[in-house]
């Protein structure tokens, strides 16, 4: 008698175990599920096996070749299309001219499979089913027999309603070759839902055969996980290639597979260790089945886990439940919870937590400290973190989705007073808007009300937010590096960026999914601001010498990037008498920025354009409102610093005393430009928020960052582009210079930056090295570890947000600069290579 085995599903509710696997080839102690099928039919005399195969089919020819290593022997069939259960056998019919019994590649049972072939032949049916009862036959096909075994009727997954029996098809069914008469060649048939009811109907002799043993469908991951406890508590009997140890009851150890006496101790229940596994120092196992080449460190906890081949599980990590894929790293003090099942090549990175039941899929990482609560499907890192700075970032609709936002919106609006105010704007793409929409559903589940200014350029609602009302703002906009990516800005009651603390808050609430949840009478509600841009141009016209400008009537060529500043910019500059040339001022829902070569091309063209128009200037607005790019008369592009320098040199023209505000990385160049106007620089760590307080001082006028975002603060204290746009050509006015003219005046250094790759746990040790290299020389710890050297510098300082480290240096010569650079990467290499690898 011939054997047809149905290993061609794709296994999709399995996964991510079986994305790089056929659902057969499932590895379940050790052997493939399907291997388990073959001892069974080889046990009760069934050695001729036909394998019907459709997805990843060499995986299994290349496991089981001929079947001649098992004792068997295998005939394997290939259908070009995805034909159905019964369509897929009937492709087969030539291999099949006798009795023959058709079993799933992916269940585990132990039935008596003799018994079943000999009712069938008592019986003399054409079909018999295997049945069995079910404690829940919802989640199958009920099958209905009389008392001589004859079926009478079939139920595809009931409800309870229709549940007259608790008896299932378990898909083990024993067949004449007659049956294949009756699927059409090359046609889409089911057993179940197809020929059987065919055959009931046209009254074949159709029987069922109830069974009694161990059964089980492993169709997802909870029954994988379900089986295999079967299997460790003897319940389900399998054929375990490893060898019981002797004199320990339970344990069962594959070829050089190696645990001290100690951790011997430490082991209960039953655990199977596979071939070359090592078992260092002490760990504890119970009830687990370990695959071969595993590495399992002193002091790590697991608990009916299940790991396969070339796993590694560092020190006092702990596994409870879950299904580790093959090659997964685990790292020192990682928590793995129940229910959680991690695919392929993954690493969970040191004291990182999985939540219960989350799926991670293959080839992904997670950062060191990260609390992973939901599944990982896309994408390829799980932050520790949720916030850079003030920022949550992520791939659009793969790492911020919809469900993500609304959760996030739960999560701050419970950090916020019930019944307060929130400002929530957006960009102009689609994107932005689906994402905002989530999350407000998030905060008036909090019972916190939104004010929404829908699509408006970020500096509107930050100056809005100034004023009273709101007790925050956020703001969805696309990354102006990356443009799959979305960032979610968020802003206090004063429009400044959120502080470390409260973005905490916000991260501790989500992890733990501790949301505040109002009475369903009581969630906030939904208002807009209808005249939040008359508001805002009254402000901006108020805060500029509106006289020189229309004297000086400036021509400006301005690219709007089809961002919503082209709303404002455009009829503000000609309320003030000034000519404006207007490039990509459509506002485009679909905008996507193009590469970095591409927009350079874009602006030696706009230059090219100022200069044609005799303009006094040029702007290019980045998309959110907040940076600009400069252009002289003569078409030549400002680099981000020059953007700072020149602005600077405006003040100093045009003002005496006060102060400007800085990263400390900022060039000493700008100390040059002011000394001779009692201008003071004030240097800070170069966040956001730093400069956003140090801007808030009545004393300050300006603020400016190293990437083209200037802040001029007799309006408001943020980075506004569009008023540093104006600015700028009211000072130019004032001082009675062109910006080609000043531009040519404003002082220069060499000024050098690279970074380097470096660990997270590396970081401090490269601070803690910098400093006491520098110890006889003067240095400031404002950000980083700043050491001067007469009238040059070099910044040593951490990436706060990836595993990286930061090189400045500024020279009086080139040569001195570079050499800086030089000298200083070295440093932090040697460095890192003795954190690395410790004598």
């Amino acid at each position: 008698m011939k054997a047809v085995i149905m290993a061609g599903g794709f296994g999709t509710r399995l996964h991510p175990l079986s994305i790089n696997l056929p659902k057969p080839m499932v590895p379940l102690c050790n052997r493939p599920i399907m291997l388990h099928i073959v001892d069974l039919l080889k046990k009760h005399g069934i050695s001729e096996l036909v394998i019907l195969l459709y997805f990843q089919p060499e995986t299994i020819k290349k496991f089981f070749g001929d079947g001649s290593e098992y004792g068997v022997e295998i005939t394997y069939v290939t259908p070009l299309e995805d034909l159905g259960t019964a369509g897929a056998v009937k492709a087969a019919a030539r291999h099949l001219d006798e009795r023959f019994m058709i079993i799933s590649g992916d269940l585990l049972t132990d039935f008596d499979l003799t018994a079943a072939i000999d009712f069938h032949k008592q019986k003399q049916a054409q079909a018999t089913l295997a049945l069995t009862p079910v404690a829940d036959p919802l989640q199958f096909g009920v099958v209905i027999t009389n008392p001589a075994g004859e079926i009478t009727k079939f139920l595809e997954k009931p409800d309870w309603g229709e549940v007259f029996s608790d008896t299932i098809n378990t898909g083990i069914y024993i067949l004449e070759p007659e049956v294949l008469e009756l699927i059409p060649e090359g046609e889409n048939r089911d057993w179940s839902k197809d020929v059987f009811p065919l055959m009931l109907e046209r009254q074949d002799p159709l029987y069922g055969c109830t069974l009694k043993g161990y059964w089980r469908d492993i169709g997802n991951t909870d029954a994988y996980l379900e089986t295999s406890r079967d299997i460790l508590s003897g319940k389900a009997s399998v054929n375990i290639e490893e060898r019981p140890a002797a004199r320990i009851d339970g344990l069962y150890l594959g070829a050089e597979a190696i645990a001290s006496q100690e951790s011997l101790g430490m082991i209960e229940g039953t655990v199977v260790l596979g071939d070359n596994t090592r078992l260092i120092g002490i760990p504890k196992l119970k009830n687990c089945i370990i695959g071969r080449n595993c590495v399992i460190e002193e002091g790590a906890q697991l608990e009916n886990a299940v790991l396969w081949d070339n796993v590694y599980v560092k020190a006092n990590a702990k596994i409870t439940d879950a299904v580790l894929g093959q090659n997964v790293r685990v790292g020192v003090g990682a928590t793995v919870k129940a229910g959680v099942v991690v695919g392929d090549d993954s690493k969970i990175g040191s004291g990182s937590s999985i939540n219960p039941d989350v799926k991670i899929w293959p080839s992904k990482n997670i950062e060191n400290g990260s609390i992973v609560t939901s599944n990982m499907i896309w994408g390829e890192t799980w932050r520790r973190s949720l916030f850079e700075g003030a920022v949550v970032k992520g791939l659009t609709n793969i790492e911020l989705t919809p469900e993500f936002a609304a959760k996030l919106g739960a999560a701050y609006g419970s950090t916020l007073p019930k019944d307060s105010f929130i400002l929530i704007g957006r960009d102009a793409l689609r994107s932005s808007r689906m994402l905002k929409r989530a999350f407000v559903g998030g905060l008036l589940s909090a019972g916190v009300n939104v004010r929404d200014v829908k699509r408006v350029p970020l500096p509107v609602l930050r100056y809005k937010l100034t004023t009273f009302g709101e007790v925050g703002g956020v703001h969805f906009r696309q990354s102006a590096r990356d443009s799959i990516i979305t960032e979610i800005v968020f802003f206090d009651e004063q429009g400044l960026e959120l502080p470390s603390a409260v973005a905490k808050a916000i991260e501790r609430i989500y992890y733990k999914e501790n949301f505040r949840r109002v009475h369903f009478s009581e969630p906030g509600s939904i208002s807009e601001l209808p005249n939040l841009y008359d508001y805002y141009q009254d402000g901006f016209l108020r805060a500029l010498d509106r006289e020189v400008l229309s004297k000086a009537k400036p021509r400006v060529v301005i690219d709007l990037n089809h961002s919503p500043a082209a709303d404002l910019l455009p009829s503000l500059l000609n309320k003030l008498g000034c000519e404006v040339i207007e490039l990509n001022s459509h506002i485009d829902e679909n905008h996507i920025p193009p590469p970095a070569d591409e927009q350079a091309d874009a602006l030696k063209r706009m230059g090219q354009i100022v200069t044609a128009l005799d303009a006094t200037a040029g702007f290019w607005l980045g998309p959110s409102g907040e940076r600009s790019i400069f252009l002289d008369g003569s078409g030549k592009i400002f680099s981000d610093i020059e953007v700072l320098t020149f602005s600077t040199a405006l003040i100093a023209k045009t003002r005496q005393g006060g102060s400007i505000a800085v990263p400390i990385a900022a060039p000493h160049t700008l100390e040059e430009i002011v000394h001779e106007k009692r201008l003071n620089i004030i240097r800070t760590k170069g966040d956001g928020r730093s400069l956003g307080v140090a801007a808030t001082d009545k004393q300050t006028y300006l603020a400016g960052d190293l990437e083209g975002r200037i802040a001029h603060t007799d309006f408001q204290p943020h980075f506004d582009a569009l008023f540093s746009v104006v600015k700028t050509l009211e000072l130019l006015a004032r001082a009675g210079e062109t910006m080609t003219n000043l531009r040519a005046q404003v002082p220069q250094r060499p000024y050098r930056k690279i970074q380097l790759p470096c660990s997270w746990e590396c970081k401090g040790g490269i601070m803690r090295l910098m400093n006491e290299a520098s110890a006889e020389l003067q240095t400031t710890f404002i950000d980083g570890v700043k050491v001067h050297l007469g009238d040059d510098w070099v910044l040593v300082v951490p990436d706060p947000y990836r595993p990286l480290v930061h090189i400045l240096a500024e020279a009086a010569e080139e040569e001195r600069a570079d050499s800086l650079l030089v000298e200083y990467r070295e440093k932090v290499e040697q460095w890192l290579q003795l954190l690395q690898n410790p004598a």
